[in-house]
């Protein structure tokens, strides 16, 4: 089962991280957590690593709702958004929202992951229209 919906990018790093942060934004997703995996690995263990950040994206209503349905859903939030260097391109990665239906089995939780879905979709799309390719 693929959990991920992913788009590459021909722009740079920081060009891209400023781009999703606008794309997710659009769709009614704050940040709320951000974590430079390669600085983080840097400064703990002395490794390098390409430019890697994880984004945890958040809409609230969306949030409330799915918290709503199940109180433990918050072992799955916030939406968590990857951007990292591959190559000479950006890849951007969101986890699948479905992933929470799958994995709790709790019907209750569909709409919340089919709307999260659309959001974070539109956000990716968003994205190909600045020279990237899917």
């Amino acid at each position: 089962m693929r959990y991920d919906h992913t788009v590459h990018l021909d722009t740079d790093f920081a060009t891209t991280v400023t781009l999703v942060r606008e794309a997710l934004a659009k769709q009614g997703f704050g940040i709320l957590t951000e974590i430079d995996v390669t600085a983080t690995l840097k400064a703990k263990l002395d490794q390098d690593m390409e430019d890697y950040v994880i984004l945890g994206a958040c809409n609230p209503p969306l949030a409330h709702q799915a918290l709503e349905a199940d109180r433990t859903i918050g072992l799955l939030l916030p939406c968590n958004v990857v951007v990292r260097a591959e190559g000479d391109r950006t890849a951007v990665q969101a986890l699948d929202p479905q992933t929470m239906v799958a994995l709790t089995g709790l019907d209750a939780l569909r709409p919340v992951a089919d709307e999260a879905t659309r959001r974070l979709d539109a956000a990716l799309a968003s994205l190909t229209g600045t020279g990237a390719e899917g």
